[in-house]
């Protein structure tokens, strides 16, 4: 299975673990959960829920109409309601306990994330500092870029990869907070981190403080080069 049609599985299926749905309720909190990467479309959704189907992790149920199938004219679809099946919820459970480099990229990650109320803690941080190492790699090959870019291209040039290595710093930043409240809550301190109690100061990537005003706030989970202050 190709990584975009994985992200959707997996989102589908941990969005139909707490409720069944029917397909157009469902495309709303896809849109809702993963908006920030793509809106998704019906001709997206249909065929991942179809082949769920076939596979046995999706049940349909619509007791009270038989399915009409939308055509050119009615532009009617029944609304078939979508609930987990034991294989399904098995199927989940094992995509919820991924914790490998796919789960690090920015796509599964954003999906991962949004399911981390539901995922072990072990599995959490192994992602989280998976995620925290793909950037840190990410930002070496960017700053080695943007060196050479200095030297070859125009000022705006050189201005949007400045500004696409700014987020990824800002991600790293706040990984480095999720994953010290993560380890504070595993050995039971408190006050080390910028956790529930928001006790402590909260710390960048070197070490320093906030109340000094040399770190940015932490950026959302999906910040990611490219995407302007507005969308963010």
């Amino acid at each position: 299975m190709g990584r975009r049609s994985g992200v959707l599985e997996f989102a589908v299926l941990g969005l139909l673990h707490d409720a069944p749905m029917h397909g157009y309720e469902l495309r709303k909190r896809l849109n809702v959960l993963l908006g920030s990467f793509r809106a998704f479309s019906y001709g997206t959704l249909y065929p991942c829920l179809k082949s769920l189907v076939a596979q046995g992790f999706l049940v349909e149920d619509n007791p009270d109409v038989e399915y009409v199938p939308a055509t050119a004219l009615n532009g009617k679809r029944s609304k078939i309601v979508y609930r987990l099946s034991a294989e399904g919820k098995q199927r989940f459970e094992e995509l919820l306990a991924d914790s490998g480099p796919d789960a690090w990229e920015d796509e599964h990650f954003g999906v991962h994330f949004a399911f981390f109320g539901q995922t072990d803690r072990a599995v959490r941080m192994r992602v989280l500092e998976g995620r925290r190492s793909r950037l840190e790699e990410r930002l070496e090959r960017m700053r080695n870029s943007l060196a050479r870019a200095r030297e070859r291209f125009d000022d705006y040039t050189v201005e949007l990869q400045r500004h696409g290595l700014e987020s990824v710093e800002r991600e790293v930043r706040w990984l480095n907070e999720l994953i010290e409240t993560e380890r504070a809550n595993r050995t039971g301190r408190t006050g080390s981190s910028a956790g529930a109690t928001g006790s402590a100061v909260p710390k960048t990537s070197d070490g320093r403080g906030e109340e000094d005003g040399s770190a940015d706030p932490p950026g959302p989970p999906y910040d990611r080069p490219g995407r302007s202050d507005q969308e963010r």
